[in-house]
């Protein structure tokens, strides 16, 4: 007995051990490519492909002005034909201008000793002046308290990220009359100034997150604030459109509740002004973000988080026929909360330099795109937070669109998106996972390498994406790419393939090869400027168009973008 059950001892320890080598013959191999087929038909429309990508915002309306701020402006502006709208903080906080992380101000509102209004909209001017000047559409964030106005008027200004940042500026007014007069006489001098045809494609919005610290009152308090707001925009401005409440994601079951009181509000309860039922919306707004983690050595995106929050308030959306037809705009729909929060301090926010966040936007929005055509909802914007920061160091990991003027590879994606055409068609991948399994699990197995495809009169542009949530080493995707449906007359089509990957479209490689300089010659910052524009992956070439096919084979590295544009 004792020698069977060594000799059982042994036996288990050998099957273990050849366990052990199988398991890592399997996954030692990270470098052989993945075969995949994407297939395009240009004759199955799916529909119209609304430019929802094209909202940035941010938290410091003052670098609207500087230099570096109008400079990104007028990039962003140039991303597409169609609109770009930019939606900013602190639009009517007291202050002198300046600004810091977190913080801005205009200054607009102060009393003299007597308690009567004092308006003052040089500052506000120049914000808006650019925005005019950039060709950037205003989406015009009636917030945050004056502080002559707060019920808490001190202490006001924060200094993040020391100490509190919910101080005076977060509460509700001491008298909702002089609010509303704010309001009326704030849209009144825009519409004197920009005129009427402007402002009919202006977007109006009560307030910012009123579910957390940024409302230091009632819920009930809020919607008396959004009443009399939106009485007083329509006093001034009758064909203004104006929404809200810009909560939380709605993953979160406090802010989700919040979002349903504010719809049941809106549709079915008393209105705090006229005293009839409801108050005028014209479309829906939360945040949903995602949670990425430090695993020690890596960055591990929580993408699952971001579309869990989309999923919900999306159904809270769709459970009411009145709510349904109303639009909807994520306010803020970000891998994370804090574009303030520099990686410096916080390793997880490191993604933010390089090609995965440029990766991850292209995933969520197909994520989203789905969401809203599985819950029968109209999605209008999704806004990017994330803009730049003025007297910071290169690359300092800030959730930034650009660092002293430099873009990152996340703009890069955008500039993508502002290629494709107005009409979906029809693509499928084999190595796509389904959007039920991202929304539940993110991507943590095998990467998900999926499409969109879009037509423009004799144009087809295929955006293809290699995404995995973990900043780790994955296999390249060898992709056959065929598309389907061209002119049988017609004998050959040009190619142009733009890519965003570790070597293109990449200031940040750039900087690194550099030596990561703080202080850079002109001659370096130019070479920056240069490596930070979007690329093509070698030169515009022809292609022969067989029976109305293009067939394409080319690698998808690792956290890669492609924009395959076809014309004919």
């Amino acid at each position: 007995m004792p020698i069977l059950r060594n000799g059982s001892v042994i036996r288990n320890c050998l099957v273990s051990l050849v366990l052990i080598l199988l398991a890592g013959s399997f996954t030692a191999p990270q470098d052989v490519p993945q075969e995949l087929s994407v297939q395009v038909d240009i004759n199955k429309t799916e529909g119209m492909l609304a430019p929802v990508w094209g909202f940035f915002g941010y938290d410091e309306p003052n670098y609207t002005y500087a230099p570096n701020g109008k400079k990104l402006l007028r990039e962003l502006a140039a991303l597409s034909p169609q609109p770009v709208y930019v939606r900013v903080h602190n639009l009517l906080t007291s202050g002198d201008g300046s600004a810091s992380l977190k913080w801005g101000s205009t200054n607009v509102y102060t009393e003299d000793a007597a308690g009567h209004p004092i308006y003052d909209w040089k500052i506000l001017d120049r914000i808006f002046d650019t925005f005019a000047d950039s060709g950037i559409k205003p989406i015009v964030e009636l917030g945050f308290m004056p502080q002559a106005l707060s019920t808490h008027p001190a202490p006001y200004r924060h200094n993040f990220p020391h100490g509190p940042i919910y101080t005076g500026w977060a509460y509700p007014p001491k008298d909702y009359e002089k609010w509303s007069e704010l309001i009326f006489q704030l849209v009144s001098h825009l519409r004197s100034r920009y005129g009427d045809e402007a402002l009919n494609s202006w977007l109006w919005e009560v307030w910012n997150e009123p579910d957390i610290g940024y409302w230091q009152g009632t819920p009930q308090e809020y919607f008396k604030l959004y009443d009399f707001s939106v009485d007083a925009v329509l006093r001034a401005f009758p064909s203004a459109r104006i929404g809200g409440p810009d909560t939380t994601g709605a993953g979160n079951p406090k802010a989700a509740e919040f979002l349903r009181l504010f719809l049941e509000h809106c549709t079915h309860q008393k209105n705090y002004v006229t005293g009839k039922i409801g108050s005028h919306l014209n479309f829906i707004s939360f945040h949903p973000k995602g949670s990425p983690r430090w695993m020690g050595d890596h960055v591990q995106m929580g993408l699952s988080s971001q579309l869990l929050s989309v999923e919900k308030g999306f159904e809270i959306v769709a459970s009411d026929p009145e709510w349904r037809r109303i639009p909807i705009v994520l306010g803020e729909w970000d891998p994370e909360g804090c574009a303030a929060c520099s990686a410096q301090q916080n390793p997880q926010n490191s993604y933010r330099n390089g090609p995965l966040y440029a990766c991850y936007v292209a995933e969520a929005l197909n994520s989203t795109l789905a969401l809203a055509n599985q819950q029968h909802v109209v999605l209008e914007g999704l806004v990017t937070w994330a803009f730049e920061f003025e007297g910071q160091p290169y690359f300092a990991g800030f959730r930034d669109l650009a660092t002293n003027g430099i873009d990152k590879p996340v703009l890069n994606a955008f500039r993508m998106f502002g290629l494709l055409g107005p009409e979906r068609i029809n693509v499928t991948s084999s190595g796509a996972l389904q959007t039920a399994e991202i929304v539940q699990s993110g991507v943590r197995g095998p990467a998900d390498i999926d499409a969109i495809a879009t037509r423009n009169k004799q144009q087809v542009a295929v955006l293809i994406w290699n995404y995995h949530d973990g900043d780790i080493p994955v296999p390249s995707a060898l992709v056959d790419l065929v598309v389907r449906g061209l002119p049988e007359n017609a004998p050959r089509a040009s190619v142009e393939h733009f890519r965003v990957d570790a070597d293109h479209s990449n200031s940040y490689a750039e900087w690194k090869r550099m030596g990561s300089p703080q202080s850079l010659s002109s001659t370096e910052y130019q070479r920056l400027e240069h490596a930070a524009q979007l690329q093509l992956l070698g030169s515009p070439s022809w292609v022969s168009v067989d029976n109305g096919e293009v067939h394409l084979h080319f690698t998808l590295p690792q956290q890669g973008l492609s924009l395959v544009r076809i014309s004919w």
